[in-house]
């Protein structure tokens, strides 16, 4: 399927070419720059299975499927997983370098991927570096104390519970709240691993908020029992309370 942000009110298009021809130039730029290669060469490569049946292109196989009148059919797959598969104009086919005049659309895509990975990218930081303000913040820290839990009224006047986990690394303390059933998940000298938060000041205090993205996990508990076990030791317990759960309709 084309990508529809190219089709926005003002942008050229290629000289002499079709609409379609124009969002299909278009889709190949994203596809390249997607898998870091030249637009040209890909062009280039595509072309050459058009009249050889198949080529490479870096870890992209091309594949022409069909080879009808007025137009090509063209599979581009990479380790068995498709990612395209679109037609092309022999009108198209038999140009020279078409892709050289969308030098505009090659820098807008450059733009969009790289805002796109910045707004994926999780930075790692220590509690001394946090400022309001930051997002996406991920660090790991040890559990200092847990407050007594409390409510809150929301704006849907609902009562919600909330507790704030004092956490502590070489450089500092910082409180992260924590919210109804995230409250018991901690215990106090549990090791932490923090992904996907913000930073806020609350009353002049730094302060970590977790949202619906974040993520807590416990790399090591208070007994000094690190995740691998964590994790098996739960999946003993899941299978033994289904077996005694059988037992007991067994027994009924």
């Amino acid at each position: 399927m084309l990508n529809r942000r190219w089709a926005i009110r003002g942008r050229p298009r290629g000289r002499g070419h079709s609409t379609r021809d124009t969002k299909l130039l278009q889709y190949l730029v994203t596809i390249s720059l997607k898998h870091r290669i030249d637009p040209n060469k890909l062009f280039n490569k595509i072309v050459y299975a058009w009249k050889n049946g198949r080529s490479k292109c870096k870890q992209l196989t091309i594949q022409c499927r069909e080879n009808m009148r007025g137009r090509a059919v063209f599979l581009i797959t990479t380790h068995y997983k498709v990612v395209a598969q679109f037609p092309m104009s022999m009108y198209l086919l038999k140009q020279t370098a078409p892709l050289k005049r969308f030098a505009y659309a090659i820098e807008h895509e450059k733009d969009a991927l790289m805002k796109k990975k910045n707004a994926r990218t999780v930075t790692c930081r220590k509690i001394r570096d946090l400022k309001a303000g930051m997002k996406r913040i991920s660090l790991k820290a040890r559990v200092l104390a847990i407050s007594r839990p409390q409510q809150a009224l929301t704006k849907y006047n609902d009562y919600v519970l909330f507790a704030n986990a004092t956490l502590t690394d070489e450089t500092g303390t910082v409180k992260l709240t924590l919210w109804d059933s995230r409250i018991n998940s901690l215990s106090i000298n549990d090791i932490v691993e923090i992904e996907n938060v913000r930073v806020t000041a609350y009353r002049g205090e730094t302060q970590l908020q977790i949202g619906k993205q974040g993520k807590i996990r416990v790399i090591e508990n208070h007994k000094g029992v690190r995740a691998r076990e964590l994790e098996h030791m739960s999946s003993l317990n899941s299978i033994a309370t289904r077996r005694h759960m059988g037992e007991a309709r067994d027994n009924a």
